[in-house]
């Protein structure tokens, strides 16, 4: 069965602030043909990366990043906001489209040279993952590209990306 994700992804204007229209995956997620299918897309599409762990930042790239490393039979590494994780962590400041936030990371989710692909649901401005990789980085892991249900190309993210494989499903 051809999935077209766009059918199973709902628009809504004005969330969570006037002027942004918010992608909500909720409607794929719940259709549990949709969301195999989009996580199988996902791991076709970086089959080639020789992956070694996933990592997803809090909370959709959980949802995403989870079954990914599941289906690519790897480990799966959250990337939790600051003062989640309950071990020694490390941590970076970062902005949203529409605010900032602080992201952290297990000082020993990563092995020095262990090849990540870091798995989310959105790109948008490039902001989160750019963080994401400094984090990951930092421990010494290997950034072999970035997997997503949804990119907007509009917001220009993968220039905050600069030298990473990007991978998205579906582009606004």
């Amino acid at each position: 069965m051809s999935f077209n994700f766009k059918d199973y992804i709902r628009v809504i204007p004005d969330f969570p602030q006037p002027g942004i229209r918010f992608k909500d995956i909720t409607t794929l997620l719940k259709d549990g043909q949709a969301y195999r299918a989009a996580i199988d897309a996902l791991k076709e599409s970086v089959s080639d990366l020789q992956i070694d762990v996933v990592a997803g930042p809090e909370a959709r790239g959980f949802v995403i990043g989870a079954p990914l490393a599941l289906a690519l039979g790897v480990g799966f590494v959250p990337i939790r906001k600051s003062g989640k994780l309950p071990g020694e962590t490390v941590e970076a400041a970062y902005d949203l489209e529409y605010g900032k936030d602080k992201l952290a990371v297990h000082k020993d989710a990563i092995q020095p040279g262990q090849r990540v692909l870091i798995a989310d649901d959105l790109l948008a401005t490039g902001g989160t993952i750019a963080t994401t990789s400094q984090l990951l980085r930092q421990l010494g892991g290997d950034i072999v590209g970035a997997a997503f249900l949804i990119e907007l190309g509009y917001l220009n993210g993968r220039e905050k990306l600069p030298g990473l494989e990007i991978r998205s499903l579906v582009t606004y």
